[in-house]
């Protein structure tokens, strides 16, 4: 695994699901790591226990992204430096679905999906920027989007919106921020199991669906995003800026699948 050795990372959301399995892969990484949520839980403290293992510093910071954002994204930005001073990597992973039918959409369903989803990775990433360019320090930042922001569902309008937001971003903020020394790329991850896709656990139909739109024919556990995650923040990838890197097993590339059993 590439190694990130003597760097030091906030990955926001990281005590469950995607944002877990990226955290862990930056440990065995040698990454000192700060986990996030909403505030401290088991789930947070067997997070930082299992990073703590291979020798690096681990911690775990609170703070509600999807209120206030300006409030929040303070005390998340202020919390994580007093703790790695010298943190060079932020992971803007933080996101939830709060969808409901469009038809029954309201603004305050909406604007909380785009807080989270979309102004906090924004907005956080200014805030660390500021910091970063003041202190000239090459920072790395690592946006988490999903297949849904290229493949829509009628189900989930506002989270397709934000993750469609969150690709362009990637390419926004690149452009913003490469003339500074500050890297930004995207890992959006297709169908892995997590908590929040528990579901299709008890949806044998929808699983063999979602298996059968997947060309290597996988569900795997969110582990998958580890190395990508680890790539794209490292000194191997210096060079790549504005990158959106797809962990789908070619979800993205298929068009129309044959139905199932025609073979």
């Amino acid at each position: 695994m590439t190694d990130l050795t003597g760097h030091a990372a906030l990955i926001t959301g990281s005590s469950k699901g995607v944002g877990r399995a990226i955290t862990e892969a930056y440990a065995r990484a040698g990454c000192h790591v700060v986990v996030h949520g909403r505030q401290d839980s088991d789930e947070a403290k067997a997070v930082v226990a299992a990073c703590e293992a291979p020798g690096v510093r681990a911690s775990f910071v609170g703070g509600d992204l999807s209120g206030p954002t300006a409030a929040a994204v303070e005390q998340v930005f202020a919390s994580a430096i007093d703790i790695e001073p010298e943190l060079d990597i932020l992971v803007n992973n933080a996101g939830q679905y709060f969808d409901s039918p469009f038809l029954e959409m309201d603004l305050e369903r909406f604007e909380k999906t785009m807080r989270l989803n979309v102004a906090s990775g924004y907005f956080l990433t200014q805030r660390f920027s500021r910091h970063w360019i003041q202190n000239q320090v090459a920072g790395r930042v690592l946006m988490i989007g999903s297949i849904n922001g290229r493949l829509a569902e009628p189900v989930s309008t506002a989270y397709d919106a934000s993750k469609g937001a969150v690709e362009m971003m990637v390419k926004t903020l690149c452009v913003a921020l490469a003339p500074h020394n500050i890297r930004v790329n995207g890992l959006a991850p297709g169908f892995v199991w997590s908590h929040a896709t528990a579901w299709a656990q008890e949806n044998t139909v929808a699983a063999d669906w979602l298996m059968h739109h997947t060309p290597n024919g996988r569900i795997p556990s969110a582990d998958v995003c580890g190395g990508g995650a680890v790539y794209l923040v490292s000194d191997a990838a210096e060079h790549v800026h504005g990158h959106m890197l797809l962990v789908d097993g070619g979800m993205a590339a298929w068009q129309h699948p044959e139905p199932q059993g025609t073979g």
